[in-house]
């Protein structure tokens, strides 16, 4: 049909392909990460549980299926059941059929997902979580093989991708003096919330590279999302900057799928045509068999796309305003949002160690470390590779030093520990007392730094830390 000329991006078959596999891949593992630790930590004996939630606040800002009672089986079964809908999609099934299919499939992931972020409390107030939930609603509307992916849906990827970059970069240009004087990288590998086993590394190379790293980072986040809307060569160039950055960050640190998901979505702007000219085997007519969309579609397309646009106005607003908010939601569905992350960077790096004892009257030597699976403790371990896997207890461990997120689950946490609770004690690496309970918990706050290579080579040690003192002192069941 003529009239579809311009509605069809042939030339963004490819790109649909990415997105529907790489969304539902990263909404695998978010549900996957949901299924092993949303019950210790938010379920009928959580730390912040769920049915109590509930009781004091029986309206949830959003929509969610526990709204009429939440049970660690129904969360199972939300959990189980995003698995196996986004595991379809990751093989390609729902694209077999007609377009409204998928379209189904990815808005119950949507539903499924804006369940449990509307009561995931503190351990779900992360900005990568309202960014899968709308690029779950968002992609939905690419359809199926049978039709040639819509250029409203494409443009309006574009547009997320523009917000979450740009957001991110106007939040640093407004935030620490950090960013504006390029300093910002020579402390940020060290102090990020979880490094990563080439984090050192990167820290120790040249203060002149840490510079560089901030300008790439400025003209990746201020500039490129703008030339992401330049058809052709230069949108895919600008998408393979963003790209190429945020790999950078995907090697140097964990951020849970906030990388990994950016990488999905500004592949939206790479056109087949560039991929036959990376990649010579790629047919550059992968789209041209599909047929004419129908009328039907593409009204459902067209009420779904203005919808978008109208919610765009909030984040516009945010982004033009000096108090710029960051990874805000300005309606219940987590729909065109506003982005942005680490507007200043922490110059020293406090960590709360946890630790415990039997005896009735401990010497110092009788207190043993708990051993936490992503975030530093001991001295001598390399730093793990989590992302694009979320350890939810680890990032928020890394907050409270800051003063900024002293919440309640912490001392049940503490008490968990006491009680020697098993669900709790497994989302942590290591129990000093293989299931026994101690008598005794405390925190104590420490200053870890790297080593140096100098230090590293006469110690063995990664980090260098020294004790700053005592968070929680002593503290029993009684």
């Amino acid at each position: 049909m003529e009239w579809a000329s311009w509605f069809d991006a042939h030339d963004f078959e490819i790109a649909r392909q990415v997105l529907q596999r790489g969304v539902a891949a990263l909404a695998f593992l978010a549900f996957l990460s949901t299924l092993n630790q949303f019950r210790p930590l938010l379920g009928e004996h959580g730390l912040l549980p769920v049915p109590e939630l509930l009781r004091l606040a029986p309206r949830l800002r959003g929509p969610s299926l526990f709204r009429w009672g939440y049970t660690d089986r129904r969360l199972i079964v939300v959990a189980v059941a995003g698995l196996v809908l986004a595991a379809s999609v990751v093989v390609g099934l729902p694209q077999l059929g007609p377009p409204w299919l998928p379209l189904l499939v990815f808005l119950a992931l949507w539903l499924l997902y804006l369940s449990i972020v509307n009561v995931g409390q503190t351990f779900y107030g992360f900005g990568w979580e309202m960014l899968l939930c709308e690029a779950l609603f968002t992609v939905a509307f690419l359809g199926s093989n049978e039709t040639p992916p819509p250029l409203t849906i494409i443009v309006l990827i574009w547009w997320l991708v523009f917000r979450l970059e740009f957001g991110a970069g106007m939040i640093k240009i407004r935030g620490g003096r950090e960013w504006r004087d390029l300093t910002a990288l020579t402390y940020h590998h060290e102090t990020q919330p979880m490094p990563n086993p080439l984090s050192r590394q990167a820290h120790l190379l040249p203060r002149w590279f840490h510079k560089g790293e901030v300008l790439g980072n400025h003209v990746a986040q201020l500039v490129m999302p703008f030339l992401l809307f330049v058809p052709g060569p230069v949108g895919s160039g600008a998408a393979a900057i963003v790209i190429l950055t945020q790999l950078w960050l995907i090697v140097t640190g964990n951020f849970a799928w906030l990388n990994w998901i950016t990488v999905v979505l500004a592949a939206s702007a790479i056109t087949d045509s560039a991929w036959h000219w990376l990649i010579p085997a790629i047919p550059t007519d992968l789209g041209t068999d599909a047929a004419a969309t129908p009328i039907w579609w593409a009204i459902v397309v067209l009420a779904a796309s203005a919808l978008l646009v109208v919610l765009s106005f909030w984040p516009v607003r945010n982004l033009l305003s000096r108090r710029q908010l960051m990874n805000a939601s300005f309606n219940r569905w987590m729909l065109v949002n506003a982005y942005g992350a680490f507007g200043t960077v922490t110059k020293r790096r406090i960590e709360f160690v946890v630790e415990g004892a039997l005896a009735e009257s401990p010497g110092d030597d009788e207190w043993r470390e708990y051993g936490f699976k992503g975030k530093p403790g001991d001295v001598r371990r390399v730093p793990r590779q989590w992302a694009p896997y979320h350890l939810r207890l680890d990032w928020l461990m890394w907050f409270l030093p800051l003063g900024r997120m002293w919440e309640p689950w912490f001392e049940v946490f503490l008490a968990r520990l006491l009680e020697a609770d098993a669900p709790t004690l497994a989302l942590l690496r290591t129990d000093p007392f293989d299931g026994a309970a101690p008598r005794w918990v405390r925190v104590r706050a420490y200053h870890y730094r790297f080593s140096t290579h100098a230090e590293f080579r006469e110690t063995g040690q990664r980090w260098v830390r020294t004790l700053e003192g005592d968070v929680v002192a002593p503290s029993g069941l009684r």
